[in-house]
């Protein structure tokens, strides 16, 4: 079962309000025509009304016939056809203020995300992302589009029509005016129960997306282990959940929207009583007794219609707490200045004593020091958490060193712009990322004006010419999300192709062959060896058969370097890397 989830406080509550309503500003010209235009229908409402009641007077009263009426009867129709022109503009008008609203916050999360970096969003469930980013930002279209705009209405067009009422009958005037604010107190003190339902509703909603995503992603997984059935009952279980709170939600929705219903009925037949009476001892003409009875219902309806926004008001609170959470994260601090990487001769980088850790009481890298230039190959090496990948995400500018600083040419790697670094540098890592498209299209991923002729040489550069040949359009084939339709071996080689294709001064190995079969592994260490050309390469390894022809090794334990040198001199100090080596060295049969 879900486990219980906590209602956000009032406090809270209005903080989200506010921040909702702040959004409102950034499309204030289509939210201010939308409740323009909902005024003037409001007034071709009431003047739909008195049209009504003159033919109405006219036939019943009067007896006159059809020739009589019939200018008004056109009215009627112009007024009718007024209404729904503006009508239709009106919801065209809120239409566009929702989409910019959506668009605009689904951007600046997108940005966020970016700005989070990859290393954070590690820490984050695909899942929930997801549902924020999409299911969240979608239910505060109702709050911009319907609730905004209906706000301000149930405030015009009631006072509009009382401004025509109590001409007419001052008493239905005050019958209108003493029964008005029954409906909003009671839609309040109802709503209140259904915020918080909401709002918690919304909380575990983002869990089940979360939950989901981690079971199809892991699918293969459950199955291998036979644990698919558990984990369809445990959905079951939680589905079942929410199915059961969702119920809850409507039937309060659902009772509020029927209490609203109700008071708004005796009000009406409190309107209607007391007009019958002064028809009855002609207190009241017939013409402005049935023009204030056809306004009595849309009196109402405007305050009606607020209380079923509300709930959308309810559902955007709840949506929004997860945007701001996920606002709320703090990025890494943005680099001191944009200026380009040095230009030079050669490619020199320079770990000074670099210390980094997540959490400052938790360091995980300590004086991290050393150096890499163009055309070498310095290998990571250690046991998994030693903090290889770490260093690999400092290098990248995806993290931000604690202490300590990396230099590039002489500069520090934090006043160096992150796109024009990113432009100089290649990442390969233990499990590359193809997308739905071409194998082309996936190929130039970071090079998107690429010509064929490149894209080609690449290909044969990474050994996944063949292979690509041989689908049924070639480099024009569609993969499936995450290269499906390919074999492991194959999707490393077009990411490997990938590199080739940007022609990167430093390239960044992360496992680059780990699980892969010798036949793979072997075709991918060929084509390292040519991309390792007058290149500077940092390789993150596991496998120590793949790091022999490096440079340097430096051999990492509990985030710091215990080890350094070539493959012979750190086989011949008889250290940790030489008990690494006699770990991984394959046993005779």
């Amino acid at each position: 079962m879900a486990e219980p989830v906590a209602p956000i406080s009032r406090a809270n509550a209005k903080g989200l309000d506010a921040w909702l309503r702040g959004r409102a500003s950034r499309v204030r010209l289509p939210l201010a025509a939308a409740i323009a235009l909902g005024a003037l229908g409001g007034l071709l409402l009431i003047a739909q009304a008195w049209l009504l009641a003159r033919i109405l007077n006219a036939v019943i009263i009067k007896e006159q016939g059809l020739d009589a009426v019939w200018p008004l009867l056109w009215q009627l129709l112009i007024v009718f056809v007024g209404r729904a022109i503006i009508a239709t503009l009106s919801d065209i008008t809120a239409f566009e203020a929702v989409a910019r609203v959506k668009r605009d916050i689904r951007r600046e999360l997108c940005a966020h995300l970016e700005a989070l970096g990859p290393a954070r969003m590690r820490r984050e469930r695909s899942g929930d992302i997801a549902n924020t980013v999409v299911d969240a930002v979608e239910a505060l279209g109702k709050y911009y589009g319907d609730y905004l705009p209906q706000m301000a209405l149930a405030v015009f067009i009631p006072l509009a029509i009382l401004a025509f009422v109590f001409p007419a009958s001052w008493l239905g005037g005050i019958i209108m005016m003493i029964t008005a604010p029954l409906i909003p107190i009671f839609m309040i003190i109802i709503g209140k129960g259904t915020e918080r339902l909401n709002q918690s509703q919304w909380r575990k909603l983002a869990r089940i997306s979360a939950h989901m995503f981690d079971a199809i992603e892991g699918l293969t997984t459950l199955k291998l282990f036979n644990a698919s059935r558990a984990e369809t009952r445990m959905i079951a279980a939680v589905s079942d959940d929410y199915r059961r709170t969702t119920i809850a939600v409507l039937r309060v929705a659902f009772l509020s929207s029927l209490v609203l219903e109700f008071f708004a009925t005796i009000s009406i037949a409190l309107i209607a009583v007391f007009i019958g009476f002064g028809l009855y001892y002609r207190e009241i003409h017939f013409l402005p007794a049935v023009f204030v009875l056809l306004l009595a219902p849309e009196f109402y309806r405007p305050l009606r219609n607020m209380g079923m926004h509300y709930h959308a008001r309810m559902d955007a609170i709840g949506a929004s707490s997860q945007i701001i959470r996920l606002l709320d994260e703090r990025p890494p601090p943005l680099r001191t200045s944009a200026a380009p990487p040095p230009e030079g001769p050669d490619l020199r980088i320079r770990f000074h004593d670099v210390g980094f850790g997540y959490e400052p009481a938790q360091p995980i890298l300590h004086g991290i020091d050393f150096t890499l230039a163009q055309g070498e190959r310095v290998a990571l090496v250690g046991p998994s958490g030693a903090g290889k990948t770490t260093i690999g995400q400092l290098l990248l500018g995806f993290l931000r060193p604690g202490t300590g600083r990396i230099t590039i040419n002489g500069v520090d790697l934090q006043k160096v712009s992150a796109d024009e670094w990113l432009r100089r540098l290649a990442w390969l890592p233990q499990r590359p990322t193809l997308f739905h498209g071409s194998v082309r299209d996936n190929i130039r991923l970071g090079m998107p004006g690429a010509e064929d002729a490149a894209v080609r040489r690449a290909a044969i550069l990474a050994n996944a010419e063949t292979f690509i040949s041989a689908l049924p359009q070639g480099y024009d084939t569609m993969l499936g999300d995450r290269g499906q339709g390919l074999s492991g071996g194959e999707v490393h080689r077009i990411a490997l192709a990938r590199a080739f294709l940007k022609d990167a001064e430093l390239v960044v190995l992360d496992e680059a062959v780990t699980g892969l079969d010798p036949e793979s592994a072997s075709l991918i260490t060929q084509s390292i060896e040519q991309l390792a050309r007058n290149r500077a390469l940092l390789i993150i390894a596991h496998r120590l058969d793949t790091i022999r022809h490096a440079n340097r090794i430096l051999v990492l334990d509990r985030g710091r370097i215990v080890e350094a040198g070539d493959h012979a001199g750190l086989l011949a100090r008889n250290g940790a890397y030489a008990r690494m080596t006699a770990v991984h060295q394959p046993t005779a049969p």
